[in-house]
């Protein structure tokens, strides 16, 4: 799993400079090669914000602070999505359910991301997979609520 120093780590070495801050309006904000972070927030939620301001530095183009626009919209998601796939993804969810996690919860504990963030990228999978989604020999199902069904 991916820790927070690791993401810091990371962003120093594409020569990004990642500070922590008294932000007034939100949790992470990437400028230019700047990264800025809630500085009262717990370290796991800091390392869902980072996963997703290194996301930005990715996928992003120019300016996507107006979400009036769908373009900057769809830049916003494509931030998120890669957040989600480098924390979570359908690997971190068949671990969870191989190391048996009985709630989202402990799937968010074990996974080292907020309940928030795990419930979110559970939402990100159900739109783009859809009812399930297989790997390996594994199906999730994302409805009617969350299970991993291993095939034999």
């Amino acid at each position: 799993m991916v820790t927070y120093e690791q993401l810091l780590i990371e962003a120093d070495e594409n020569s990004l400079v990642a500070k922590e801050k008294n932000l007034p309006i939100s949790k992470g904000r990437i400028k230019g090669n700047r990264i800025a972070i809630q500085r009262n927030l717990h370290e796991r939620e800091k390392k869902c914000i980072m996963a997703e301001e290194l996301g930005h530095y990715y996928t992003a183009v120019g300016n996507i602070l107006d979400q009036s626009t769908v373009s900057n919209r769809k830049q916003e998601l494509r931030g998120w999505a890669y957040a989600y796939n480098r924390l979570v993804g359908l690997v971190g969810i068949v671990n969870a359910y191989r190391h048996r996690c009985q709630s989202l919860s402990e799937m968010a504990e074990y996974l080292e991301v907020t309940e928030e963030f795990l419930m979110d990228s559970l939402k990100y999978y159900k739109a783009k997979y859809g009812c399930c989604a297989k790997m390996d020999n594994y199906v999730i199902f994302f409805e009617p609520s969350l299970a991993v069904l291993e095939m034999v």
